[in-house]
């Protein structure tokens, strides 16, 4: 049998033979503490109700597990060694309705797939969550694992009796103890509605518990009651703000309802958030988790608030979009995480305090998403996926920021009500079952009138990004006589989309004054050449702000007299979210090669400190960062690197104390210090011998300036050993393992490679720490014997490992910082020589290369500007 990476046509072939009718999980995690031989196991007890349209024929269920102990179907006794080959179970001679039971022995994880298990250095307690997407429920359980076999499932779990136990149905009476084991208890679930297996979870462990509740009355006079839970860690509990994690999830409650017109379906909501946790969060219905980073235990700015409410309110969107609705296959999963992320920022802006939400999803989401838009791997919305492995790779800058930015093009297409209307209706038409672009735009056109396959066909199934570049004429009292919109689209994607887009029109009503809008108009940009004939006439602008207010998704030009003006005046612009575009925009002109970095980094010394925005200014600070690691000249990095260190403290010290900006410019500071004196003041503000009024060097904090230090030689292993002993936490281990690797040592680096690629005793987490601080800007010439190391052992790596950790290895470890033409060599000729190689690993490399060849043009660039 072809093994785990299940493909399209294999789950096609498999829904149409079969529909379950019920799961019921036992559990018994009472291996995850004391003493036991490793790796650990623990027994998974399954049986599934089905029924195949075809009696007779045969098929497969899924599971993962080192060993199984009995299965029997239909009555029918199986012998494991005939039938299970590690992934699969092959099922044959169905009948019409079928009763498979599979005891087995599954495998705890120490990569954040399937039943993780952490171990708290702190306190010693374990903690125990689930994760699975696309496909690792089968880790846990025995199932059928595709997204269109949905099935309602009763889950029981036994456990240390001390423990929280947690799944997606409200808990069923008291949990019961254990008659041969008193220290042992067994929770049982309320069976759940019907869902894919994906987004079904377990979370066991001694957590901190937070309880509250949220209360809606329709206007019909019913009542929705929603018991609300939030967790963490013990050892997180003093820096747990449940408070205001409960405020954000009512203030989503409220939104999706208001919207929606579907009551939440699921009972309860609790929201776990748990240790080493590979991703942002998942929308388990009744139980979410994320990763435990968003329990603040420093001091962060709003915008780190911001993120996580917006985390929250995008896996709360999910509850309708993904889990009440599910794609049916992940050629669809655009329709869950698009939506999901556009109703994110949508009602983080029109619910909660953070009413700057679309001035970040401009400036930060779609970042994400032009990056990904113009890589090789690009690809329509509507992916092509053709089996997992596609799938875990597809969770990336356009299913998720351009889906969503195609979304907000949408809304100003058919108009608000119609886009919420069609929403409403996809929810009621579907509930419970499976759905295909079709279905939603069947309802979109119902509720807009309008035709809906030219669209689709333009922003949903061609790839690529369009630039917008505004061209004027003027006469010789300096007005517009005409404005036009030039569209462009690379070679490779040459596709020309309508565009809903503003213009505005700014300048300074005096000289030293504010750089204002005095005109606007929307137009629809329709194939090469669009001109705006509402802006003929109108005074001659100093800027041309071409998609203001960011209806569209492009990216953005400036025409020369635009561009002179933002040189000398990006920080006159008053408006957040217009500043936002324009610093994005003179950042892809960077990137493109079209504008030398020293220029961009000029722009960042001079106005950034004026940026008022937290975020926009954090953003701004990270691609500076890129911007002197990667596309800058290699003259020139030493002496740009020490203007921006001093620029940074510069600002770090006009700050206002205690403020988020100063906090920012202190992180960004740590990040650029390499002369000496900065190294020092750095030591300094460790150990009390300097001060920066305001500046609160917390334990967050401290590490980062540590990881600086250890970088440049200036922090040792008993400096870091001490201070691991101030922070004796998981946080707190991580940290260190990060600033151990990032020391400049032939004999550290070694170390840290053998532990990430030679051994799999790392978890997730401390592999990620790992590779963080072995990849160090200032190491370069340490790091090049690694480079040809890295093409010899990829493909091991990406066979013997888990695909999480094989992701992590492959993308964390290309030696990127080489930044030279031998590397890209080697890069091309390892593609042209692996050409049989999986596809998902190929594609990894194909993106790293196209990262480094666009570093080339951009150094090529800056260089070519002269000194």
């Amino acid at each position: 049998m072809p093994g785990e990476n299940l493909t399209r046509e294999e789950a096609r072939q498999r829904a149409r033979l079969l529909s379950v009718d019920s799961y019921d999980v036992a559990l018994d995690l009472r291996s995850a503490v004391g003493a036991g031989p490793e790796p650990r196991t623990f027994r998974s007890v399954t049986t599934v109700r089905f029924r195949c349209s075809e009696p007779g024929a045969a098929t497969f269920a899924d599971l993962v597990a080192p060993a199984v102990t009995s299965l029997t179907l239909n009555g029918r006794e199986l012998d494991p060694k005939a039938v299970f080959d590690g992934a699969r179970i092959a099922l044959e001679d169905l009948a019409a309705e079928n009763v498979l039971t599979v005891d087995a022995q599954c495998a705890y994880s120490r990569t954040g797939e399937g039943m993780h298990r952490f171990a708290d250095p702190e306190d010693g307690e374990v903690y125990l969550y689930t994760q699975y997407e696309p496909a690792d429920a089968r880790r846990v359980f025995a199932n059928f694992e595709q997204p269109d076999l949905k099935a309602p499932f009763t889950f029981s779990v036994t456990a240390p009796a001390s423990w929280t136990v947690l799944s997606n149905g409200e808990q069923d009476g008291e949990e019961e103890p254990v008659a041969s084991d008193a220290a042992s208890a067994t929770w049982r679930f309320v069976t759940t509605r019907p869902i894919s297996t994906y987004i079904t979870a377990v979370v066991a462990g001694p957590y901190h518990v937070v309880r509250d509740h949220y209360r809606r009355t329709f206007d019909d006079g019913t009542v929705l009651e929603i018991p609300l839970g939030a967790l963490c860690r013990k050892g997180l509990a003093r820096h747990f703000d449940a408070d205001d994690i409960f405020t954000v999830t009512k203030q989503g409650l409220d939104f999706f309802h208001d919207h929606f017109d579907y009551p939440y379906p699921f009972g309860k909501y609790d929201q776990a958030f748990v240790p080493e946790y590979n991703i942002g969060a998942m929308e388990n219905p009744g139980c979410v988790t994320f990763r435990e980073e968003f329990v603040f235990r420093g001091k962060v700015t709003q915008a780190a608030y911001e993120r996580r409410a917006n985390v929250i309110l995008h896996e709360m969107a999910h509850m309708w979009f993904g889990d009440l609705v599910t794609m049916q296959w992940w050629d669809d999963l655009w329709l869950k995480e698009s939506f999901a992320d556009f109703m994110g920022a949508f009602s983080l802006a029109e619910a909660t305090r953070f009413t700057n939400a679309w001035v970040t999803f401009a400036n930060n989401r779609k970042s994400w998403a032009y990056r990904a838009d113009q890589l090789p791997s690009t690809h329509p919305v509507t992916a092509d996926i053709r089996d997992l492995e596609d799938a875990k790779l597809n969770f990336d800058g356009i299913t998720y920021a351009k889906g969503a930015s195609v979304l907000k093009q949408l809304v100003a297409y058919v108009g608000r009500d119609a886009f919420l209307e069609g929403a409403r209706r996809y929810f009621k038409r579907h509930a419970y079952g499976n759905t295909r672009l079709s279905d939603l735009l069947e309802v979109l056109e119902e509720t807009s009138g309008r035709d809906m396959t030219a669209w689709s066909r333009s922003w949903l199934q061609t790839a690529g990004v369009n630039s917008l570049t505004p061209l004027a004429t003027y006469d010789a009292a300096d007005r517009i006589t005409e404005l036009a919109i030039l569209q462009e689209a690379p070679d490779t994607h040459p596709e020309l989309r309508p565009h809903r887009v503003a213009v505005g029109l700014y300048r300074r009503r005096e000289a030293g004054g504010a750089l204002e809008r005095y005109a606007r108009a929307e137009v629809d940009v329709t194939g090469p050449r669009t001109v705006v004939t509402e802006l003929a006439g109108a005074e001659r602008p100093e800027l041309i702000l071409v998609n203001d207010e960011d209806l569209t998704y492009c990216k953005i030009r400036f025409d020369e007299a635009s561009l002179d003006t933002l040189r000398q005046h990006l920080g006159d612009l008053t408006d957040p979210l217009a500043r936002a575009l324009c610093w994005s925009a003179l950042w892809n002109l960077t990137r493109d090669g079209l504008m030398p970095t020293r220029d961009y980094l000029e722009l960042v010394r001079r106005f950034a400190g004026a940026e008022s925005d937290i975020g926009v200014l954090q953003m701004v600070q990270a691609w500076a960062t890129g911007a002197l690691v990667h596309y800058a000249a290699p003259d020139r990095r030493e002496e740009d690197g020490r203007q921006l260190a001093q620029s940074a403290l510069r600002e770090l010290r006009l700050a206002e104390p205690g403020s988020g900006h100063q906090l920012a410019w202190a992180r960004f500071f740590a990040q650029l210090a390499a002369d000496e004196g900065d190294l020092q003041l750095l030591h300094g503000l460790l150990d009390g011998a300097a001060k920066v009024d305001g500046l609160d060097v917390d334990q967050e904090l401290r590490w980062a300036f540590l990881g600086t230090l250890a970088a440049r030689g200036a922090a040792d292993e008993s400096a870091l050993a001490a201070e691991l002993a101030r922070d004796n936490t998981a946080s707190g281990r991580r940290h260190q393992v990060r600033c151990l690797a990032a020391r400049p040592s032939a004999e550290v680096k070694a170390a840290a490679w053998a532990a990430v690629v030679d051994s799999d005793t790392l978890s997730n987490a401390l592999a990620e720490a790992t590779i963080a601080g072995f990849d160090q800007p200032s190491q370069r010439e340490l790091l090049a014997p690694f480079a040809p190391r890295y093409f010899e052992v990829i493909e091991r790596v990406w066979r013997e490992r888990s695909i999480e950790i094989a992701m992590a290895v492959v993308r964390g470890l290309f030696p990127m910082l080489q930044g030279d033409r031998p590397t890209l060599e080697a890069t091309d000729a390892w593609l042209a020589a692996h050409q049989d190689a999986a596809p998902a690993l190929r594609r990894l490399v194909l993106e790293a290369r196209d990262d480094l060849a666009r570093a080339l043009r951009a150094q090529a660039c800056d260089a070519a500007a002269g000194s």
